[in-house]
């Protein structure tokens, strides 16, 4: 029997989107009947080089073999045809349509035969699925399945699936590794995405590490334990690339009520979630994309919905408050995605700051009172404007972050939610956030910190949460917290004394 064939050869990819590099020559090779899982933190460059093998971007520098053959124009279309299919994260199917119809959009033979072949592979994995349900009534795991279903009536040889058990139970997550198993001793190839290093001992043959766009660590999966992934996912030398200058608050709280509360939180995404910020404290909540970070943010600031559990604040008890009465009770929340929810874009830098003052005082507060509010946010974040009129959308990222944070202070809040308040701005407009971070918690102000940054929550949390699959698994005291184990505590691996505390 002779070696396995190639599949895939990416050699000395590159990519950046403007001045950012997410790629910085990568080169990696898949034959037939492995499985390699590749792992990373966010923004690594996973999903990214995925996207190139499959033609949604183009590669700066670098080319790609695909069954030994050069594939240069790379498409989607191309990619299909080609044998290469991605099962992406977030299921893409048409609501209005029936599974069957989802199914088998885009093949050229025989409806019927498609049909066959689906219940044939419902079948087997074990999955219950009606091909006459509408997509838009399938839940969040059964729109997964359905995406995975598509990708193996295709017959792919090389399979890309991205977090595919991240809305999968205990049962489905099993059905599906046996199909992994029978693709791999078929000759198909997989790239599997995770972030579940359980997972990757249990289903690869190969195991990658991607760091800052390069890979830090590959092999075969024998190689490997969970302690060396961990250390491969962290920083070389575990460097910092600001200056220190944060001075974090030993936790000890006797005798101190707690300006934030969370009690046995449940909701969409999350469930038990128990935690407490108490004065000048900078909390962090860590955490993988998709580990229910937000989605707890959300809830406590009265966004979504909350199914059970109570939040209190400064004492009082905000659980069902809409968000105008969450604001007026002192909770301050700077989004996640900053453009989509953080500003008014085609608004002034002066509207901007004192839009929530509008709200509280009516639309008559007085213009001058609104000019001297965004003057004392401006000169004490030190926003670089040529004038309050400018428009948002003309500052750079960090910025009009600063203006969201000033907007926020405005309302001279007990708590601000942070959630990734240095995403998408360069490394000067960064240190003058972690400034104002550092200013805020020496007056008092309370922050509850959300980063997907593991370096960055490290070093600006007095006390780290973990969140992990939903749940609150890890908290980390001051003396706990370095690098090694608030990577472990994102991952799910650590194993210290405060594990499951909070």
């Amino acid at each position: 029997m002779g070696a396995p064939k190639n599949l895939v050869k990416l050699e000395n990819i590159r990519k950046s989107f403007n001045r950012n590099t997410v790629l910085e020559g990568i080169s990696l090779d898949l034959n037939e009947s492995e499985v390699i899982s590749i792992i990373g933190g966010n923004g690594s460059g996973k999903s990214t080089l995925m996207k190139i093998l499959t033609g949604i971007y183009k590669a700066d520098a670098g080319f790609i073999e695909i069954k030994g053959e050069k594939a240069d124009h790379l498409n989607p279309f191309a990619a299909h045809e080609r044998g290469v299919y991605l099962v992406p994260q977030e299921p893409l199917l048409f609501p209005n349509m029936t599974v069957e119809q989802n199914l088998t959009i885009g093949f050229s033979k025989d409806k019927n035969e498609v049909r066959e072949e689906s219940v044939k592979l419902i079948k087997e994995l074990g999955w219950n699925i009606d091909l006459n349900r509408f997509a838009a009534t399938l839940s969040i795991a059964e729109q997964q399945q359905l995406e995975i279903i598509k990708g193996l009536l295709r017959k792919s040889k090389v399979l890309i699936l991205d977090e595919p058990t991240s809305t999968l139970t205990f049962s489905e997550t099993e059905s599906l590794f046996k199909v992994i198993e029978q693709l791999k001793n078929s000759g198909v190839g997989i790239f599997y995405i995770t972030h579940r290093l359980d997972e990757v001992f249990q289903i690869s043959t190969h195991a990658v590490i991607l760091r800052d766009g390069k890979i830090t660590l590959k092999g075969r999966i024998e190689e490997f334990t969970k302690e060396i992934l961990i250390k491969g996912l962290l920083p070389a030398g575990n460097e910092h690339h600001y200056e220190d200058k944060f001075e974090r608050r030993r936790s000890n709280h006797e005798g101190e009520e707690p300006i934030l509360k969370v009690e046995n939180l449940v909701g969409d995404g999350f469930k038990n979630i128990s935690f407490e910020v108490y004065k000048g404290e900078v909390v962090g909540l860590a955490g993988l994309v998709g580990a229910g970070r937000t989605e707890i943010a959300e809830a406590i600031y009265g966004i979504n919905p909350i199914l059970s559990g109570k939040v209190y604040l400064d004492g009082k008890d905000i659980t069902k408050l809409s968000i105008n009465e969450t604001v007026d009770s002192g909770l301050a929340y700077i989004p996640e995605d900053r453009f989509l929810n953080g500003i008014f874009s085609i608004s002034s830098v002066r509207n901007n700051i004192t839009s929530q003052l509008i709200k509280r005082h009516g639309i008559f507060t007085k213009k001058k009172l609104e000019e001297q509010v965004a003057n004392q946010y401006i000169d004490r974040l030190r926003i670089k404007v040529s004038s309050q009129e400018d428009e948002i959308k003309s500052l750079s990222g960090g910025n009009q972050q600063k203006a969201v944070i000033a907007r926020a202070l405005s309302m001279n809040p007990k708590l601000i939610i942070m959630d990734e308040p240095t995403r998408g701005i360069d490394a000067a407009a960064r240190g003058d956030i972690y400034s104002i971070i550092t200013e805020l918690k020496s007056q008092g102000f309370s922050i509850l910190l959300i980063s997907s940054d593991l370096e960055e929550i490290e070093r600006i949390s007095d006390r780290i949460y973990a969140v992990y699959q939903g749940t609150c698994n890890v908290c980390l005291n001051l003396d706990e917290i370095n690098a090694v184990n608030v990577m472990k505590a994102a991952f799910g691996t650590f194993e210290g004394s405060d594990k499951g505390h909070g």
